[in-house]
């Protein structure tokens, strides 16, 4: 399928290659919040809720540089915020702790925001819902039921709509009228996001060729093109993914990169040479748990400028273990029990929560030499700042 004539999606397609041009462990709608939009679119301290919401006259408040770390890409609607792991259910949902652990300024580097990730179009009505979107973007019970527990939250939570490359076969089964007829009602989505103040992103898309079992090469790339074209019409950043790609990435950035407002290539895990190649593309970098697991990855830390560095955890994946090269650098930690012995007052074993931005910071921050680290979570905060939240967007 030749998406760069067929699908209309503009000349930077480069027609004559004949190209058709999130972190999704978990594929399809991981909360299960329903979607009905439209035409079918670290210490052992207690930890105390914040209370951002309600009192603030601006209910959507930008974040700024000095209010706050902002964590870029956590999957809040996956199931083991919900208690359910592999499918068995665990314990009681439990998000809102999560959020009040990530919030709470008791500690030393709280959150000022975070981004919530999609990898669907079902997951981008879902997003939409969690983070105080349209109130019938999502009308199942179970959203209501959660309602008032995550309503001091919402003002802090912006997302990402789009579909990852893993989920790339939707545009090409989930509707009668084809790609563009998904693509219309991912459209129509992100137009209700951004009116709301919380759509920030195109994305989680990209190339993901360690994962073709879930989808087809040339459907990852034609996938890849639609959202091109949506990040060109809405003048919105993308969130992107890549993952052995073998240079397809890197070149089909090269050829759109005038075509879009930016973008950062999230949970990076690549070589230095390919560090280099996207920063040379004005491209920003986000440095999670999975970033800093060998020698080479946290070689690439170091040489990254810091105008380009973002900072996530890819929430609730992307922990540091024991076993990563920067693990000898966390210093802040939390209590954790197993899921099966959960208890609000503890982190879950195994499970990457925002509030380990902090661990993050600490190793980035150890490993580059960073004298500040107040002073470097500033500068990084800018960049998100400036990518996702520039002055224009003031509601």
């Amino acid at each position: 399928l030749g998406l760069g004539f067929g699908l209309g999606l503009g000349s930077g397609l480069g027609p004559g290659s004949g190209l058709g041009f999130g972190s999704a462990q978990g594929l399809g709608s991981r909360l299960g919040l329903g979607s009905g939009l439209g035409s079918g679119l670290g210490s052992g301290r207690r930890r105390r809720m914040a209370t951002f919401a309600g009192s603030d006259p601006n209910p959507n408040p930008k974040p700024r540089p000095g209010e706050g770390m902002i964590d870029i890409g956590a999957n809040l609607l996956d199931p083991m915020f919900q208690g359910c792991y592999h499918g068995s259910q665990k314990h009681e949902p439990d998000l809102h702790h999560v959020l009040a652990r990530a919030f709470d300024d008791a500690q030393a580097h709280p959150l000022a925001a975070v981004l919530v990730t999609a990898s669907n179009l079902e997951e981008s009505l879902d997003a939409m819902a969690l983070c105080g979107g349209p109130a019938d973007a999502s009308p199942n019970p179970d959203a209501a039921a959660a309602a008032a527990e995550l309503d001091p939250y919402r003002a802090r939570l912006y997302h990402t709509m789009g579909v990852h490359p893993t989920c790339s076969d939707e545009f090409f089964s989930d509707d009668a009228d084809g790609p563009q007829g998904h693509l219309a009602k991912l459209r129509e989505a992100v137009g209700a996001g951004v009116a709301a103040g919380k759509c920030i992103a195109i994305g989680e898309a990209g190339l993901d060729y360690a994962r073709l079992h879930f989808a087809s090469k040339e459907r990852q790339l034609d996938g890849f093109a639609l959202q091109l074209g949506l990040a060109e019409e809405t003048k919105l950043p993308m969130f992107l993914h890549n993952r052995d790609t073998e240079g397809d990435f890197e070149r089909i950035m090269r050829e759109n990169r005038g075509r879009i407002r930016g973008g950062v290539v999230h949970s990076f895990t690549g070589s230095l040479a390919e560090a280099r190649a996207l920063v040379d593309l004005d491209l920003y970098i986000g440095v999670n748990g999975c970033s800093l697991k060998t020698e080479e990855n946290l070689e690439v830390v170091r040489w990254l400028p810091t105008e380009r560095i973002m900072l996530e955890t890819d929430a609730p994946w992307c922990g540091i273990r024991a076993s990563h090269a920067g693990h000898g650098h966390v210093a802040t930690t939390w209590p954790a029990k197993a899921n099966k012995k959960h208890s609000p007052e503890f982190t879950v074993k195994g499970r990457c929560e925002p509030c380990h931005m902090t661990q993050v910071l600490e190793v980035v921050c150890a490993v580059r030499g960073e004298a500040d680290p107040v002073a470097f979570r500033d500068a990084v905060t800018r960049n998100t700042v400036d990518l996702f939240f520039p002055p224009e967007s003031e509601g």
